[in-house]
């Protein structure tokens, strides 16, 4: 079969202009798939880890739900839905492997909720591990402080819920696609 165009470099300082117009080319094609990776990666969320009465990805779709029920805005409700798709490489630090993936494409506040989510849910469980619930606490004179409060209250500690009827993930899919198909802001 035809093979691809390659650049003729075997190492980036010898790149050529056509090099890198050639590569810029793919890497355009590779970014305008990025809304099908990301859905990916959701989906991967079904095998995760155990305990919970619900997979990561029904916690991710409740979350989700609850978010657009309650009237957030479409960028806030897939940073709702994506919030936990760092935790398969990133089990530490997911919070910042979620607001680096958005943050081209989010205000500056979705991006600090979603990068300190997982510090703000700890005050639902860190005292049970001996651990100070409160850590969140040194952000209260931050102006996004309440939102992250409000995301954790309202919508991620509460979607762990069997019983719950969210919506499913292709009700969410137009609006992922919406979402990374914006022309990046740095």
């Amino acid at each position: 079969g035809s093979r691809m165009k390659t650049v003729k470099f075997t190492e980036m300082k010898k790149g050529s202009k056509e090099d890198y117009e050639l590569l810029a080319e793919y890497e355009k094609n590779y970014v305008n798939e990025l809304p099908d990776r990301i859905l990916e990666s959701l989906k991967n969320l079904d095998n995760s880890v155990d305990g919970y009465q619900v997979s990561r990805l029904e916690h991710s779709l409740q979350s989700a739900t609850r978010a657009e029920k309650d009237g957030a805005d479409e960028e806030m409700i897939v940073a709702t839905l994506l919030h936990d798709i760092g935790d398969s490489l990133a089990p530490y630090n997911h919070s910042q492997l979620i607001a680096a993936v958005l943050r081209p494409y989010v205000s500056e506040k979705v991006h600090w909720i979603m990068l300190h989510h997982g510090l703000f849910q700890e005050y639902y469980y860190a005292h049970h591990l001996g651990k100070d619930r409160n850590s969140r606490d040194k952000f209260k004179d931050h102006p996004y402080y309440q939102d992250a409060i409000d995301f954790c209250e309202k919508w991620d500690q509460k979607s762990f819920d069997p019983n719950y009827e969210s919506f499913p993930l292709d009700h969410f899919e137009p609006m992922v696609r919406r979402l990374f198909s914006k022309e990046p802001n740095f």
